[in-house]
């Protein structure tokens, strides 16, 4: 086998694995989760309050990465910190997954 070919059959494979990642997200999951969530996000994802952003339609990826900061400390927000600490990282993916799939 190729360099080439071992190197095609890596990216098939992180590709792969990355689509199982997206679509094990159980959106129904993270509506239920979200309820710790709307107080300050709003019901539909739609912020009532000035400084917490909207999160409807938000970028899954990225609203993975932002949890995950807060969790790990490299974001720093106490409140979300709070909030977020005891969540697994299929709660954050579900999270992700429900707020992305709202509309705007």
């Amino acid at each position: 086998m190729t360099r080439e070919a071992i190197a095609a059959a890596f990216v098939a494979i992180g590709m792969a694995s990355g689509a199982l990642t997206a679509q094990a997200a159980d959106i129904a999951a993270g509506r239920a989760k979200a309820v710790q969530c709307q107080a300050c996000h709003g019901l539909d994802g739609i912020s009532k309050q000035p400084d917490a952003p909207n999160l409807a339609g938000q970028n899954q990826d990225y609203l993975v990465k932002a949890l995950n900061d807060f969790k790990s400390g490299a974001r720093k927000n106490e409140l979300m910190s709070t909030v977020v600490k005891p969540l697994s990282d299929t709660d954050i993916a579900n999270l992700a997954a429900f707020y992305h799939s709202l509309k705007p």
